[in-house]
């Protein structure tokens, strides 16, 4: 019994050690290694968002530059951030594999982290202090000083595109999808994945900030660069208890075969029956632990690449599994457009948010807020509704739907999407009343504090938060979910460049609004001194932008198709792999 118990006892999803050996569940994965890699997460994204949820005024105040031209540079900063995930998933896919990628990638992190640290400590590396209410009349900065300011910022960039695309994939290959216990843990892990990465987010957005805004720069970085060294030595600890996935070669190399195939046989007739197209066997996937796909009828054009045509040229003829994984990364590239301009939107959080807040009354009683530490309410928000909607919403939801989801993750990003619309209309007014007591106040002009306290601009903060428990985690999951299972690093890459676009577009509009606005000797909508500014019309811009995305998304839905959880193939190959199980344990019984 103790033979049987041991071999049925190995994962069968064809996770490894990092020697390549089989894994037992029991010995490795699961909650157990997940808890180094969620409290990495915590760390890591108090150094991240120590960063970046304070640049604007780093920018503005001791770098001398101009709300427009510091907006962007956090947007164009935090785009390639979120951008090069792609290529750190095209690296552990196709050839590193997911947790040697993540280590080489924290070092250039920590690398970027530690230079930066130095730019903003260090006299020669920043302009000297400057009091003056416009900063274009402050010193700029020097070639070198920039220089060296932004190599440390680009290069912990390429570091984060190294670990946010194979960090919470690594946490996902933890559970066995063929175990039903494991794969029913795997749907909560994404909603806690995003606890503890608000968690982390919380600690930056409040006692980060207030050490730069209060204590220094110096101390403010070098905490982030300590807490980014900590999580590094988590996640090595954690390092025996982890499954891995063989990198299974490079995925943009097999989608590219598939479509190059059904090119070249444009005018092949598809047989009526799927058993003719070409197919490995059903042994070929279970010895490497993979999963067979069926035929499907969407984007049918691409099934020509596995017709039979006597060619077995690679670039000419490819598997049903492998012209189906190049189906499903297809088929979500529409959802993966409709998220840009929410992601545009969540761009304004560290950026036009945060300025709004620095000409708004901070006190509370003899404390002074940072103006970014109103990101935290975004961070709370999410904190409380992200457990509310794990533990109270989704059972309510599920005595109608009957799904183990409670609404599909396609419906919980539309809830999001709709919740984006409304915070752009609320900011707007918000926006109006602050202008209007300005001009009330004769605040306009020369700028100025205007007499209403900062927390006016709450509401958007905290609905924000709201928004993105349903909308970030529903991104993170649909991505991972619908990848194919040897995609999931390139699949999770698509909800990490949804930001990158989004913060690129973010540059884009706001040059280009602001460019235009000033045309022709008008007053423009977005100005260094905000009281002079129209930021509410720019923001009822953005309620239109999303309210136009919404309509599109809905479009995009009505003909999505979803993967389906379980094809019959991975059904039979369970069954076969139990039947292997249950054959070797009865020799090894008959050899007793």
């Amino acid at each position: 019994m103790a033979v049987e118990e041991g071999v049925g006892d190995y994962t069968q999803d064809g996770t490894v050690d990092l020697k390549g050996n089989p894994v037992r569940r029991s010995k490795r994965g699961g909650w157990t290694a997940c808890s180094f890699i969620v409290v990495y997460e915590v760390f890591e994204r108090m150094a991240y968002y120590g960063i970046s949820s304070n640049l604007i005024l780093y920018l503005t105040k001791k770098l001398h530059q101009g709300t427009v031209t510091a907006s962007n540079n956090v947007t164009n900063w935090v785009g390639t951030v979120w951008i090069t995930p792609i290529l750190g998933a095209y690296v552990a896919d196709a050839h590193l594999g997911r947790y040697w990628t993540f280590v080489i990638a924290c070092i250039v992190y920590i690398s970027g982290m530690s230079l930066l640290t130095l730019a903003v400590s260090l006299p020669g590396l920043k302009p000297p202090q400057c009091l003056e209410t416009d900063m274009e009349n402050c010193k700029k900065a020097s070639t070198l000083q920039i220089a060296v300011f932004y190599g440390a910022l680009y290069t912990l960039a390429v570091g984060t595109g190294g670990t946010k695309p194979n960090i919470s994939t690594i946490g996902a290959d933890q559970f066995d999808d063929f175990d039903h216990k494991e794969k029913a843990h795997k749907l909560s892990f994404f909603n806690w994945w995003m606890f503890s990465i608000f968690f982390g987010t919380l600690f930056a957005n409040t006692v980060l900030v207030w050490v730069q805004d209060n204590v220094g720069w110096t101390l403010g970085y070098a905490l982030p660069t300590l807490g980014l060294a900590i999580s590094i030595a988590i996640f090595l600890v954690g390092t025996s208890s982890y499954r891995h996935k063989v990198p299974a070669g490079s995925p943009f190399t097999r989608m590219a075969k598939v479509i190059v195939a059904a090119l070249n046989k444009w005018r092949v007739r598809i047989p009526d029956d799927p058993k003719e197209l070409y197919e490995l066997d059903l042994e070929e996937y279970a010895k490497k632990g993979k999963f067979r796909i069926d035929s499907t009828a969407t984007l049918r054009f691409l099934t020509k690449a596995s017709v039979k045509t006597g060619s077995t040229n690679s670039w000419m003829l490819c598997s049903v599994t492998q012209v189906e994984e190049t189906k499903q990364m297809l088929r979500m590239i529409p959802i993966w457009v409709a998220t840009f301009i929410p992601s545009t939107t969540v761009a304004q959080i560290n950026t036009l948010f945060v300025k709004q807040g620095t000409t708004l009354d901070r006190g509370i009683g003899s404390f002074k807020m940072p103006p970014a530490s109103l990101s935290g309410f975004v961070t709370i928000s999410m904190l409380v509704s992200v457990v509310l909607y794990d533990r109270l919403f989704i059972k309510i939801v599920q005595r109608w739907t009957k799904s183990p989801r409670g609404i599909t993750l396609l419906q919980r990003m539309g809830i999001g999407f709709f919740m984006l619309i409304i915070i752009m209309i609320i900011a707007s007014l918000t926006e109006r009343y602050r202008l209007r007591v300005a001009k009330e106040n004769g605040l306009v002009e020369n700028g100025g504090q205007v007499p209403l306290t900062i927390f006016i601009l709450l509401p958007q903060f905290v609905l924000m938060g709201t928004a993105d428990a349903f909308l970030a985690v529903a991104v993170i999951e649909f991505f991972y979910d619908q990848a194919p299972e040897n995609m999931k690093s390139l699949g999770t890459s698509y909800s990490m460049t949804t930001l990158g676009v989004g913060n690129f577009m973010s540059s884009f509009l706001l040059s280009t609004v602001s460019h235009i606005t000033k045309e022709h000797g008008h007053h423009g909508w977005i100005l260094n001194n905000l009281n002079a500014s129209h930021l509410d019309y720019y923001y009822a811009f953005f309620a239109v932008l999303n309210l136009l995305n919404f309509g599109f998304f809905l479009i995009v839905i009505k003909f999505y198709v979803y993967k389906a959880e379980i094809s019959n193939s991975i059904q039979v190959l369970t069954e076969e792999l139990k039947g292997m199980t249950v054959q070797v344990s009865n020799q090894e019984e008959s050899r007793r």
